[in-house]
């Protein structure tokens, strides 16, 4: 490492750690929340993706596309939960179908008239479902999805993608993670076209099915390219293995999910976040004869409980947001702000000449620490780790501003954003880049 690198890294150190003291400053009525949820939960938390150092924000309340955090200060929401809160902070479609399921009753003990008008509405939304079941989570949906891929083809074998996030228990970033259910995976590389095809013809007579994102979004909202889902297509029809979409973050990147953009039909689809109007849950569905396997009609169905797969608030919540907000052209346009975000910000990096840019798709979309083209998460990391200090400091100076992203550098746009707060966002990392200029490399 030469002297002026190794100056320049010990300048982003002392600026990542005088940005983290800043924060500690400005937020005591955080850090007490925290300290006394220490008391009570591991490390204070209940939800890892939430926890950062020296402690999280706590946020006392939303409305619109705004957050209040305890200590009074004001943000504009570029995270949206992590993509579930598409329709803002308390909407009030979503707030009155909510309403409108309270004063039937919570728990009906039962079917209820609600989950039939939701399941159309996404049958019809994805053209690839002919029926489906709902979950609690995407994590569920995509456990089930798995769970049904095996049964249909009798094989177990399971190919995933280092880099992927299919839930809490399906995480694949650094490879598998401790926690992660005891299938067997195999782990390809994103965007590894002949590595894939390679793995599916090695595994072809045990592969129950292939389970990828049209787009890693916990990644750091790499696309997949259309040449490579358009193999796994062709591969896994060839193999007899199942292909799974996992668009719990995609689906709302166009009217019909990235499969409707790409003109790609695979054969079982999971879902979640938006679809239940922001509320607990998830869905997965596909092909009908894969699907049938689950119909308590039939000797020997598949069973599959959740007191909460039907409940009356997610089913309302998700008619209202499918129905009456975000309809084809909603998802149009939503899509169209954030491709013109993306590109506002890119065209910072450029004229700027640092080695920075945004990934993505339309209203998601990621800061990474290098302007070199990325098809896999190795494509992103350096090998020193100085993009997560960058990305730390980038997360502190947006706050700052009033804007709040994830640590990350995960960017969600949701159906309140306007052109304003596109500015302001846009202003607000011209002013990130002019302030460190120095810290970050050379495009």
């Amino acid at each position: 490492m030469t002297t002026s690198t190794l100056s320049r890294d010990q300048a982003l150190t002392a600026a990542v750690e005088q940005a983290s003291a800043n924060y500690a400053r400005r937020n005591p009525a955080s850090h007490a929340q925290h300290e006394r949820a220490l008391q009570v939960m591991p490390g204070g938390n209940t939800r890892s993706v939430l926890f950062y150092a020296p402690f999280p924000l706590a946020m006392r309340r939303g409305e619109d596309c705004r957050l209040w955090d305890a200590d009074g200060h004001e943000y504009t929401d570029f995270l949206a939960e992590f993509t579930a809160g598409l329709y803002g902070h308390s909407h009030p479609l979503i707030r009155a179908a909510v309403q409108a399921a309270l004063e039937n009753g919570i728990n009906l003990t039962g079917h209820n008239l609600l989950e039939s008008q939701l399941a159309r509405l996404v049958c019809d939304r994805f053209p690839s479902i002919a029926q489906l079941r709902f979950t609690n989570s995407g994590t569920e949906a995509n456990l089930m999805a798995i769970a049904v891929a095996k049964a249909f083809t009798q094989r177990g074998k399971v190919l995933v993608f280092k880099g992927a996030y299919h839930g809490g228990v399906l995480t694949f970033a650094g490879g598998p993670s401790p926690v992660n259910v005891p299938h067997d995976f195999l782990i390809g590389r994103y965007n590894d076209t002949a590595g894939a095809l390679a793995l599916i013809r090695q595994h072809a007579g045990d592969l129950a099915a292939v389970l990828v994102e049209p787009m890693q979004g916990a990644g750091g909202c790499i696309p997949a390219t259309p040449a490579f889902l358009e193999a796994l297509r062709q591969a896994t029809a060839e193999a007899g293995a199942l292909l799974i979409f996992d668009e719990v973050m995609t689906s709302r990147l166009g009217p019909h999910g990235r499969q409707g953009q790409l003109g790609l039909t695979p054969d079982l689809t999971t879902l979640g976040k938006y679809i239940g109007g922001g509320m607990s849950f998830g869905a997965f569905g596909g092909r009908a004869d894969v699907m049938a396997l689950f119909d308590p009609r039939r000797a020997g169905a598949l069973a599959h409980a959740g007191t909460f797969n039907n409940n009356v608030l997610t089913m309302s919540a998700g008619i209202a947001g499918l129905r009456d907000i975000y309809t084809p052209d909603a998802a149009l346009a939503l899509n169209a702000l954030g491709d013109g975000l993306r590109e506002r910000l890119n065209a910072v990096c450029r004229s700027q000449g640092v080695d920075l840019q945004f990934t993505g798709l339309g209203s998601l979309m990621n800061l990474q620490a290098t302007a070199r083209a990325i098809d896999h998460i190795g494509d992103t990391q350096n090998s020193d780790g100085t993009e997560l200090r960058i990305k730390d400091l980038f997360f502190f100076h947006m706050l700052e501003a009033g804007v709040y992203v994830a640590r990350r550098g995960f960017t969600v746009l949701s159906l309140p954003i306007r052109a304003s707060h596109i500015d302001q966002y846009v202003q607000a990392f011209e002013a990130f880049v002019q302030r460190y200029r120095d810290l970050f490399g050379t495009a």
